[in-house]
């Protein structure tokens, strides 16, 4: 029985936070943790949740948290990636971070677009020009109308090359 109920309350909290009910969603998903802290899909989908309404570091931790328990979490290392691409004040350690979860991902899927584009922003803020460039080739290579790529791609060429 309590296999079944950690389950449906995942469940329910997937269902929550899809409608927008976030931190209804986030009681449920740590109820389902309580009876089960051993499941990475628990905590992705509550980190989706803390990032869903701006709670950065918790959102890390339970990403953090659910890539040790599954290592092969695409999606977590992507997020969590994004959540420290998107603030201002990157540190260098932080910009490490972000091009290592990066490369996780990317191996772990070599197509996958948002990854790459991300991972083009990175190294642009690295001043790493060139491979930024490269980034944003296969990402034009894959999708051919990808108008961000498009865009940071002029961008890079007009100003920084």
């Amino acid at each position: 029985m309590k296999e079944n109920n950690y389950k449906k309350l995942i469940d329910d909290g997937i269902y929550e936070l899809n409608n927008g009910n976030v931190e209804h969603a986030i009681e449920l998903i740590t109820k389902s943790i309580e009876l089960k802290n051993d499941w990475e899909i628990s905590y992705f989908y509550r980190a989706v949740a803390f990032h869903s309404i701006k709670k950065f570091d918790e959102a890390i931790l339970d990403y953090t948290k659910s890539i040790k328990l599954n290592p092969k979490m695409i999606d977590a290392y992507y997020n969590r990636a994004k959540i420290l691409l998107e603030r201002e004040d990157i540190s260098k350690e932080n910009l490490q971070k972000i091009v290592d979860d990066l490369e996780i991902a990317i191996g772990l899927d070599n197509n996958f677009l948002d990854a790459l584009f991300a991972m083009a922003c990175a190294k642009k803020k690295q001043e790493k020009y060139q491979e930024a460039l490269e980034y944003l080739d296969k990402v034009l290579e894959i999708c051919p109308d990808a108008i961000n790529a498009r865009a940071l791609k002029k961008l890079l060429l007009q100003k920084y090359l």
